[in-house]
């Protein structure tokens, strides 16, 4: 039975939040149709270049992203806190660069409501516009209707061009954070369109290797800094050693490279060697067990449906959704390591 999306996605278990959407028709999203031979290759940057705006409107940041033949991956945090700050001028702006600006916001913005009446509806109205815009279904239904508009017109037809709803999994902790996100990036390899992370076109991993591959000196390779040299318009990761730093994924942004490119090294020529050692930290600092971690990236779509994360979290939320279980609380016990006894 298909779940009401209000319960899938509740910040109250998690802000992260993974989310596929898969074209209808036959003819491709992107790339070469070999069925119609037209090429739709450009699509996949209308698709970047969407959601980076709507994150720059939307009190949502992007921790990765993979534009495929005729489905997108992305991963999504939700900022609260962010939107929470804004100034109701703020949120009016944002939300009329998307929609049209209602009459009576437009007397308010010229100063020219007077009754209490009026001031307290547009209260109610700025008050549904900042929630809408920690909405991710609202963040979803900009960036797809935006991209299928522009798809019928090229292709001068009409109708439906999404398979129904975006899929979307609650990522309940930094594991399964940073396991999806793995999975996102390693999309174009595992599809055999490229060979290394830093050749998959239009995705998060290729724009973060750039950007940080930009910023070293070649007389001074370790002068950039991970934390601030990162593309502005993904989450950054902050590491530990930067508590003053922005929000951001908790870890450092080498050690999540180091870990994506031997995931996709061990992924891509199915082998099971020895993990570096420069690479165990991370593994231990997540509470995951080695053996598991391939398998959990390689079939992170199959394994978990709404949520992804350790078993406790899992039951959690499917306590709250009146389940009894949740896909992927077996594969979870099995993963994530035993808690540690303190000494």
């Amino acid at each position: 039975m298909t779940q009401a999306r209000s319960l899938q996605i509740s910040l109250v278990d998690t802000p992260y939040y993974h989310c596929v959407a898969r074209c209808v028709r036959r003819a491709f999203l992107c790339g070469v149709d070999d069925f119609s031979g037209r090429n739709y290759e450009h699509r996949r940057q209308w698709i970047v270049d969407k959601l980076k705006r709507l994150s720059s409107i939307f009190a949502i940041d992007i921790c990765a992203y993979a534009v495929m033949s005729n489905h997108y991956h992305v991963v999504l945090r939700v900022d609260e806190d962010t939107a929470g700050h804004w100034e109701d001028a703020d949120v009016i702006e944002r939300w009329t660069t998307l929609f049209s600006t209602p009459v009576l916001i437009q007397r308010y913005l010229k100063g020219e409501t007077t009754t209490a009446a009026e001031i307290t509806k547009v209260g109610e109205i700025v008050a549904l516009w900042r929630e809408r815009l920690t909405d991710i279904s609202w963040f979803m239904r900009c960036l797809n209707e935006s991209i299928a508009r522009r798809a019928n017109k090229e292709d001068g037809c009409k109708g439906r061009f999404w398979e129904g709803r975006f899929r979307s999994q609650a990522l309940l902790d930094d594991s399964a954070v940073l396991a999806c996100m793995a999975y996102v990036d390693l999309n174009p390899i595992r599809a055999g369109l490229a060979d290394c992370p830093e050749n998959s076109d239009f995705t998060s991993i290729q724009a973060r290797l750039r950007q940080y591959a930009d910023t070293l000196k070649p007389e001074e390779p370790d002068t950039a800094d991970p934390v601030t040299e990162q593309p502005l318009d993904l989450l950054p990761f902050i590491g530990g050693a930067h508590l003053d730093a922005p929000s951001g994924i908790a870890f450092a942004l080498p050690d999540y490279l180091q870990l994506v490119d031997w995931t996709g090294r061990a992924v891509r020529e199915d082998k099971h060697g020895a993990i570096p050692a420069d690479v165990q930290p991370i593994f231990h600092r997540l509470g995951l067990n080695e053996s598991q971690w391939l398998e959990t990236v390689q079939h992170f779509g199959q394994r978990y449906r709404l949520a992804a994360g350790a078993a406790e979290r899992l039951q959690t939320m499917g306590q709250r959704l009146g389940r009894c279980w949740l896909q992927g609380v077996g594969f979870s016990r099995r993963s994530y390591r035993p808690a540690a006894v303190p000494g």
